[in-house]
């Protein structure tokens, strides 16, 4: 898995991208966190539910699923600040989803289970260019947590950054008027 200080790469782009007009600070931030959320799964190991099982670690918390039941929340919980319903709904979606989607570009791990419930078979994409993390901070502060650290400002950071800030640009190149 990436680390939890890259999963929020991918909402952080789409509301640079997007501006504070489409995405506010407060959607941001819950879509920040959405996409961290999926992680609380490894809470698992500590009450013993093996790494395989539908309810370990990338289980049903890395699902589609999931991914609906954060957005239909997060967006229902965003109406009192008059954030939009279907702006909110997509954008805590596609920041939660985001999630599994960065874990399964790892090179590491059993998968990750998209389709729960409706299957329990646990997926990889055909890139798996990301470093898998090592679950245990003393592994992650070694020589290999270095290396994990590089290949995410590789291969989410910087793709990230680059995304966000063209479409930024693009942004400010159409409300911009041509003189």
């Amino acid at each position: 898995m990436p680390t939890i200080l890259s999963h929020p790469a991918v909402p952080f782009a789409l509301g640079l991208g997007l501006g504070t007009k489409i995405i506010p600070r407060p959607l941001l931030a819950a879509g920040m966190v959405a996409s961290i959320l999926p992680d609380l799964d490894v809470i698992a190991f500590r009450i013993g539910v093996p790494y395989a099982s539908q309810f370990g670690h990338r289980g049903f918390s890395h699902s589609l699923l999931f991914a609906f039941a954060v957005a239909l929340l997060g967006a229902g919980a965003l109406l009192a600040l008059r954030i939009r319903f279907n702006r909110a709904f997509w954008f805590l979606f596609l920041a939660t989803a985001s999630h599994g989607i960065l874990d399964a570009c790892t090179n590491g791990g059993l998968g990750i289970a998209f389709l729960w419930p409706w299957s329990n078979e646990r997926f990889f994409l055909p890139y798996r260019v990301i470093e898998v993390s090592p679950l245990s901070m003393s592994r992650f502060l070694s020589h290999r947590g270095h290396n994990v650290i590089l290949s995410e400002l590789l291969w989410v950071w910087a793709p990230c950054l680059l995304i966000g800030a063209t479409m930024m640009l693009v942004r400010w190149k159409i409300a911009k008027p041509s003189a």
